[in-house]
């Protein structure tokens, strides 16, 4: 269970739990003769960006959040930049599971908007991923594809369950992993500033 839970966190995790020997060899004089004359110690560590540093052209950034959503935007040279909502959902430990981005459709189709949900690797995909607002009725959505980030679940929006969101409090999330089957992780999905969100969104046109 607790494998399952920490599937998305761990390379942070890894990373941050590094032995100091694995550091003290990043930072090991190269004897490349192409190499620079004289490599310091300072010239192999990272500094902090500014929290304020403004995004560069093409690149994503959070560009305000609304109650428990973040407005997810393209920085572009000029006119409209894209955005979408999203949000990251946590486990009772404050550990990340599994995230949502939402977008808008073309109108005319049977689906208005569209999400993408990634939950980790190792989930039963055949239990494929339920959502429940506020009690209600469980929606069932099959598992589009798994990669190394995780899988993933593509919904399809129609305006009457983008009217659901908007009324509703919180979606509850359930996911079945694979290595524990009787176990299902279940996950809150805030709705706060759902609706004020949902205006700002960007229509997806490919």
């Amino acid at each position: 269970m607790n494998r399952f839970l920490t599937a998305l966190p761990i390379c942070a995790a890894l990373a941050f739990f590094a032995p100091v020997s694995a550091f003290a060899q990043t930072v090991t004089v190269t004897t490349d003769e192409n190499a620079p004359a004289s490599t310091s110690v300072e010239d192999q560590l990272s500094f902090a960006d500014d929290e304020n540093k403004e995004a560069e052209i093409g690149q994503p950034y959070t560009r305000e959040t609304i109650g428990a959503w973040e407005m997810r935007c393209i920085k572009v040279e000029e006119g409209e930049e894209p955005c979408q909502m999203y949000q990251l959902m946590k486990d009772d430990q404050d550990a990340p599971v599994a995230e949502v981005s939402l977008f808008r459709l073309p109108s005319g189709g049977k689906a208005v908007s569209g999400a993408t949900i990634i939950v980790p690797l190792e989930t039963a995909l055949p239990q494929q991923l339920t959502i429940s607002i506020d009690g209600g009725k469980a929606r069932r959505y099959p598992y589009a594809f798994c990669n190394p980030v995780g899988c993933y679940v593509r919904l399809g929006l129609t305006a009457e369950d983008v009217s659901a969101f908007k009324r509703g409090n919180e979606a509850k999330m359930t996911i079945v992993p694979a290595l524990a089957p009787d176990q299902k992780v279940i996950l809150t999905m805030s709705l706060e500033g759902f609706t004020a969100s949902y205006d700002k969104v960007s229509v997806l046109n490919q």
